[in-house]
């Protein structure tokens, strides 16, 4: 693997609502056509050589949006899933899923265990999806899983470092080398706090849903150019 090609990338996918609100239309439909450039641009990075590709799909604060809103999200999620079933297979792509299984309905969490078992044996990438996510909720879910370790015997706490840390997270993924947050905003909303410590960050004005190969090429060469200290001079 090139040593300058990140292993693992994160997006934050905002403003498919303004994408579409500005287009006239309703924001549903920007929300289709980011998980039309999910797909395209999901097989792109991981084909550049990426190892790790984390999407955030819906944060825990998302259920404040309005009630037509958030179940048009359920059933786009739960749509997705089922129909890319076979292209994550085809491609050997491992998908996993982060975030509270709490509030979900129950046909999501049916979609959410049938895409991960069935792809659980690929291992050419993973795409890493954080639905119904918070960076500071999965930190505490994590101490409450480490307190209840130590309770029963199971850990030392002198033995806690951020290696076994990284162990109790939703998924035991490697740090985020790359950032990227589209639509302008410059902020990283509660988004894998833990795996951002040292990442690179990145942001574009470009809506995600105009957010092709060729806008991540740019801000993988950018990347590219970079040098990284974490800490040192």
């Amino acid at each position: 693997m090139d040593e300058n090609m990140p292993k693992h990338v994160a997006i934050i996918m905002d403003g498919n609502g303004r994408w579409a609100t500005m287009r006239g239309k309703k924001r549903s439909e920007g929300h289709l056509e980011g998980s039309k450039t999910l797909k395209k641009l999901a097989l792109h990075i991981l084909k550049k050589g990426v190892k790790i590709l984390s999407v955030f799909a819906f944060s825990t604060e998302n259920f404040k949006r309005s009630d037509e809103e958030v179940e048009y999200l359920m059933n786009l999620l739960v749509e997705y899933f089922k129909k890319e079933l076979k292209l994550f297979n085809k491609y050997n792509i491992k998908v996993l899923i982060s975030g509270r299984r709490e509030k979900l309905r129950e046909d999501v969490l049916e979609a959410i265990d049938k895409i991960q078992k069935e792809t659980q044996n690929n291992d050419g990438g993973i795409l890493n999806i954080c639905l119904n996510y918070g960076g500071q909720e999965e930190i505490i879910d994590a101490s409450k899983k480490i307190a209840n370790d130590y309770k029963n015997g199971k850990l030392k706490l002198e033995e806690l470092d951020k290696e076994s840390f990284s162990k109790y997270l939703y998924n035991d993924l490697e740090p985020i080398d790359l950032l990227i947050r589209t639509s302008g905003e410059l902020r990283i909303s509660n988004f894998m706090l833990f795996q951002l410590a040292y990442s690179e960050l990145y942001f574009t004005n470009t809506y995600f849903p105009d957010f092709k190969e060729k806008e991540f090429d740019i801000a993988l060469e950018d990347y590219q150019k970079r040098i990284r200290r974490f800490g040192g001079v």
